[in-house]
């Protein structure tokens, strides 16, 4: 289970997320972004956001701490903002804390480049997981003390929204056109090689377990709370072994990421992209 702390003071709203998460001070004088049950997401976006995290832990990636966070509803009183406080007093109980992290810095490529051992490993991640959120509109990336930390996976396992059609998901592609580091020559044969044995039935089976059992109440279809356990450890487990499915496509997507590129490149400067490669004096 995750550690529990109790949220002490509500310091500021993040309004950069659209569930309008917010930044709060709690018992153990950790500070937490906090992502509430009474947000428009709703609880399924924590349950992405547990899961998602730990298995991206158990893969090598860097991720910020999470921790429950007990919200008392009375905490509203002292706010000033009317969409604040209706949303602490529909919050009351357990939410989700991301540890903050002073002085991260927002991804951008150009300033901070990712190689492509760590861009291919990222890239498998949001596929496996099938994450919509991480296009260079919104990369969710920080950058602090000099290592990539991704973030804000509340959009991933979208097969929960609706299970009855969870089979058709198994071996859906993944559409990376517009993935933050597609630009990075991400290599996913190394990623495939390194990260598919990490996802053991243990790993998946430790990720589910750390979601509070109420979030995963009252799921309709299923006999009770280790049945929607057991759901997404077997959604998960059959989307690993569909890999051969959807992997080639995003190779492909990686492809021809690399021959737009190149393309540009050529453009900018005039010279072929084997030229470039062997030392032109250009940067990619």
């Amino acid at each position: 289970m995750l550690p529990h702390v109790v949220a002490t003071r509500y310091v500021t709203p993040l309004r950069e997320g659209g569930s309008l998460p917010g930044l709060m001070e709690a018992d153990n004088l950790g500070t937490y972004v906090v992502k509430f049950v009474g947000a428009g997401q709703g609880r399924k976006s924590l349950v992405a956001e547990v899961i998602s995290a730990s298995l991206a832990r158990g893969l090598g990636l860097a991720v910020p701490d999470l921790v429950t966070v007990h919200v008392d509803p009375a905490l509203a009183a002292g706010e000033p903002d009317q969409e604040v406080q209706d949303l602490l007093r529909a919050s009351g109980g357990t939410n989700l804390g991301i540890d903050f992290l002073p002085g991260a810095l927002d991804f951008e490529a150009t300033a901070f480049p990712v190689d492509a051992g760590l861009a291919g490993r990222v890239l498998w991640f949001d596929a496996l997981i099938g994450n919509v959120d991480r296009s260079w509109r919104n990369p969710n990336m920080l950058r602090w003390h000099n290592s990539l930390q991704i973030i804000d996976h509340g959009a991933a396992l979208t097969f929960h929204h609706a299970w009855s059609g969870v089979a058709a998901s198994v071996a859906r592609p993944y559409d990376a056109r517009e993935h933050a580091l597609i630009g990075s020559t991400p290599d996913l044969d190394a990623a495939d090689a390194d990260l598919a044995a990490l996802v053991t039935g243990d790993l998946l089976r430790d990720a589910v377990d750390g979601v509070p059992e109420e979030w995963l109440a009252d799921e309709p279809g299923f006999a009770g709370i280790e049945a929607v356990r057991d759901a997404y450890v077997e959604q998960l487990t059959a989307r690993l072994s569909a890999r051969g499915a959807w992997l080639p496509d995003l190779r492909a997507q990686v492809a021809a990421a690399r021959v737009g590129h190149a393309a540009r490149a050529t453009r900018r400067t005039g010279r072929p992209e084997w030229l470039l490669s062997r030392g032109g004096g250009v940067q990619p």
